[in-house]
């Protein structure tokens, strides 16, 4: 029977081979000193963070949902600096930090394994203590741990805390060997994905003869009746010119009625299956009844889910860069700041803007019993309702959206108050 230490040794000497082989492949070229290119997207946090010294390499990011309202949150080894350069405690204290945010919703964890090397990996002593300081409330949410580009390195190591690990946590654990696989589980565009991770892929797509295919692969044209993945003009067109999509309509008024005193809604997931079904059922223009589920939280869902997917977000592209300076602007002025940019929308954008958080600030008064506060809801929905073009939100672009998304909630009478375009709806 192989001892811990003996597994620990034959993980060094895998790491260190699996080293060896990529340096050959690229001709020497080395990630000791960090990524050779910054993550996507990756903002400089402000020098005021608590955590600004692990925070400033992107080592920890969170990217909106995936596909099911689950928060994503992604650790890319690429980006860890040498051992020297960074306090590991510090690091295990920033994940927590981070993870504290979003582990009373269900969350999704994505590690992307490439870039992991002796120079900078934890130890396995680190890697001990950070399961045993990830108590229940940690474990509970969490619904998956994705393992992106497993090597022989990562087998051994599960071999080495599986004595420690319980049954039901070891289920959660998915291998993914390409970013397609990825794609199959989570909004592929609104990860944020290291160019060294993209191209490790496109190295191992390569090597594999009749292997997956590229990530880019063009979508299928919708539906006429398609619901899920198109824009809120398309939908209008194909539904009688309706101002407000049937999938929003059908769930808030649902959630109005059976949905407002659950406690967390908003905050679960609900079963895979269950979601691929009502989206199918939507986009191919069938009546969907939500009480054959028996379950609150498949509308709830599929709301997000509906949101997330739209090829524009609610409030567009245009206003992101204008949330994103909402920082900047005094406390006490940020209320009206945000009426101005509300008031910028199209008109339809604003229309479906205005129903919805008129939804969501009645949800927020009955706090008291559901626990969803518009901070709590800001947090749900902020990323489902802005994100830049090319999808990817970093962890320091979350604060000034959830700010703005809070505002609009909590203050909604005051900023959707004055604007009444024609053909407006009231939830």
């Amino acid at each position: 029977m192989t001892s811990t230490s003996d597994l620990e040794q034959l993980a060094e000497i895998e790491l260190q081979k699996e080293e060896e082989e990529e340096d050959e492949e690229e001709g020497q070229r080395c990630v000791t000193d960090g990524p050779s290119v910054p993550p996507i997207n990756r903002s400089s946090p402000d020098s005021s963070h608590p955590y600004y010294d692990v925070a400033r390499h992107g080592i920890i990011q969170v990217s909106g949902d995936d596909k099911y309202g689950r928060k994503l949150i992604i650790f890319s080894s690429c980006c860890l600096p040498p051992s020297h350069q960074l306090n590991h405690r510090r690091l295990l204290e920033y994940l927590k930090f981070t993870l504290d945010q979003y582990v009373e919703m269900d969350y999704i964890l994505v590690y992307f394994h490439y870039g992991l090397r002796s120079s900078n990996k934890p130890s396995l002593k680190w890697l001990r203590e950070a399961y045993s300081e990830f108590d229940r409330k940690y474990k509970k949410n969490m619904k998956t741990l994705y393992v992106v580009h497993p090597t022989n390195f990562i087998r051994i190591v599960w071999n080495i805390f599986k004595p420690l690990i319980s049954h039901k946590f070891g289920k959660k654990l998915t291998y993914v060997n390409y970013l397609t696989e990825l794609g199959e589980h989570l909004n592929y565009e609104q990860l944020i994905i290291p160019p060294d991770v993209l191209r490790h892929d496109e190295k191992l797509r390569a090597a594999q003869k009749g292997g997956p295919p590229s990530v880019k692969s063009p979508h299928p044209a919708p539906l006429p009746t398609q619901q899920f993945g198109v824009s809120l003009q398309y939908i209008r067109g194909k539904n009688n010119e309706a101002m407000i999509p049937p999938v929003m309509s059908q769930t808030v008024t649902y959630l109005k009625e059976k949905g407002l005193r659950t406690v967390g809604i908003f905050r679960r997931s609900a079963q895979v299956k269950t979601i691929k079904d009502v989206q199918r059922l939507y986009n191919l223009g069938k009546p969907v009844n939500f009480d054959e589920y028996r379950d609150v939280h498949v509308p709830a869902v599929i709301l997000k889910t509906f949101l997330r997917e739209m090829t524009e977000p609610l409030l567009t592209f245009r206003l992101y860069s204008q949330v994103q300076d909402l920082l900047s602007v005094e406390s006490s002025l940020r209320v009206s700041r945000c009426k101005q940019m509300v008031e910028s929308l199209p008109e339809h954008h604003f229309i479906v803007a205005k129903y919805l958080m008129s939804f969501l600030h009645t949800v927020s008064q009955q706090s008291i019993v559901n626990k969803m506060s518009s901070s709590n809801l800001a947090c749900v929905f902020g990323v489902n309702l802005l994100w830049p073009r090319d999808g990817s939100i970093s962890l320091d672009a979350l604060t000034p959206i959830n700010i703005f998304t809070e505002i609009l909630i909590e203050h909604f009478t005051t900023v959707f108050g004055s604007r009444c375009p024609a053909g407006q709806v009231t939830p």
